[in-house]
């Protein structure tokens, strides 16, 4: 049970929506691998659509990426 660990894929989306919703670029993600990159990738690009709708703080609660 120790040596189970969370998916690559899924870390590297929920990076990349963290990077998205604090208003980060896209430029700042961390990863060459192009496989990594493009979760990142799509985890920025919802967190920015949910910065741009307004869902940060209290009201963005519900859109934890952590509990997907």
């Amino acid at each position: 049970m120790k040596r189970q660990k969370r998916d690559r894929f899924q870390r590297a989306y929920v990076h990349g929506y963290k990077a998205g919703i604090t208003g980060r670029s896209r430029d700042d993600c961390p990863s060459q691998d192009v496989n990594l990159r493009e979760y990142w990738m799509s985890g920025w690009r919802e967190g920015r659509g949910d910065h741009w709708a307004g869902m940060t703080g209290v009201s963005g609660l519900h859109k934890n990426p952590m509990v997907m």
